[in-house]
């Protein structure tokens, strides 16, 4: 038996134990969820198209794991305009399995117990772990001391301006003259 299903805008087409990666979906891994956008269901014999989807037809899956695809580069550029950029994506994804088909109107069927669904069942009924000690909290710190303002500094000793060279008086020689008939 196969469906064909629609998830993240895209189709699959699945049966019964395949794995898949779809556009991330808001589970956690190890629950189950189902998709009820079936397309199509068929089996070797017949085959049921939806128009668009099949009411009441879901598919069953498992969630494995959440995990991003390999990252793809983007470039962009435009010749003789010196623009370039390049930039990166990481898709994200989810892994599933497809546990079971349910056209419509049926019940879903009772999922196998495994050996290790039995362990893992049976050890939290037998053997409780006794719950940890609180942790405590830790001291609060101390406020630290407030800071306190810098002093003022002193004003500098104002320094008195050098005086200025007088300017040398050139002496002609007629005011010599003077001077020297008296």
């Amino acid at each position: 038996m196969y469906a064909v299903l629609k998830t993240g805008g895209k189709q699959y087409k699945v049966a019964p134990n395949d794995i898949i990666m779809v556009e991330k979906l808001a589970a956690d891994a190890g629950t189950s969820i189902e998709i009820d956008e079936v397309l199509m269901i068929g089996d070797n014999q017949t085959s049921t198209v939806g128009a668009p989807l099949i009411e009441g037809a879901r598919v069953a899956a498992e969630v494995l794991e959440q995990k991003r695809a390999k990252k793809i580069t983007v470039f962009k550029k435009k010749r003789r305009q010196n623009y370039r950029r390049t930039i990166g994506h990481r898709q994200e994804l989810t892994v599933l399995r497809i546990t079971d088909i349910l056209a419509a109107g049926e019940a879903k069927k009772q999922p196998k117990v495994t050996s290790k669904a039995k362990s893992a069942a049976k050890e939290p009924n037998e053997s409780k772990a006794e719950p940890k000690a609180k942790a405590t909290p830790k001291a609060k710190a101390e406020p630290k001391a407030k800071a306190t303002p810098k002093a003022k500094a002193e004003p500098k000793a104002k320094t008195t301006p050098k005086a200025k060279a007088e300017p040398k008086a050139k002496t002609s020689p007629k005011a010599e003259a003077s001077n020297t008939e008296e």
